[in-house]
């Protein structure tokens, strides 16, 4: 079992937001798998939090997570998700938005810290915490790049893409989505790094 959990806020009046690639990343994958995603209470055994939706993927095993918590809080619906499936931080894949990656462009790293993302803070700091036995940040991470926010970040990730930026995102997520399956197959976040930068670098 591998759990990918798609980073973004809850509610219709942030759907489609530049905050809520990640969310968009992990529905890219579920539709490609022909799976939906349905509230936790519906996870067969879960009798923990159910502050989340999930899909479930068969082959290869695989959950698909979005909390439906706000992002900030998105560590206190994860870390004990992962612990009580007995899941290891390397066997998690977050996937989220980047400000500092320009629109569109990705980004795969096995380990790393939570740069100014409150819900990567929140999970590197939550995780420290429910698997002291293992570094902080030490789980794998996709990053798909909105572009720079100037100023007002705050406001810039809550706006809607523009038209033009639609379909670059669009193109970006599917291409995320390719990575993200090939991880769940084979479990080499290393060696998706390598073969997915070289290919996202050329164009291809």
């Amino acid at each position: 079992m591998r759990l990918v959990v798609g980073l973004g806020n809850p509610g219709p009046e942030y759907e489609g937001t530049r905050h809520n690639v990640g969310f968009h990343a992990v529905e890219a994958v579920a539709r490609r798998a022909r799976s939906i995603f349905e509230v936790s209470r519906k996870l067969e055994g879960w009798k923990g939090r159910s502050d989340f939706e999930c899909a479930r993927l068969a082959r290869p095993e695989a959950l698909l997570v979005k909390p439906s918590c706000y992002m900030n809080l998105s560590g206190d619906v994860v870390a004990p998700l992962a612990r009580g499936l007995a899941l290891t931080p390397d066997r998690i894949l977050v996937v989220y938005d980047d400000l500092d990656l320009p629109l569109g462009a990705k980004r795969i790293r096995p380990r790393g810290g939570p740069g100014t993302h409150n819900g990567m803070r929140s999970l590197v700091n939550r995780l420290a915490t429910e698997f002291p036995d293992r570094p902080a940040g030490d789980f794998p991470r996709l990053r798909i790049g909105i572009g720079s926010a100037g100023t007002d970040a705050a406001r810039y990730v809550l706006e809607q893409f523009s038209k033009k930026e639609q379909v670059e995102i669009d193109i970006a997520v599917e291409e995320a989505a390719d990575a993200i399956l090939d991880w769940l197959a084979t479990g080499d976040i290393d060696g998706c790094m390598t073969r997915y930068h070289s290919r996202w670098n050329q164009g291809v």
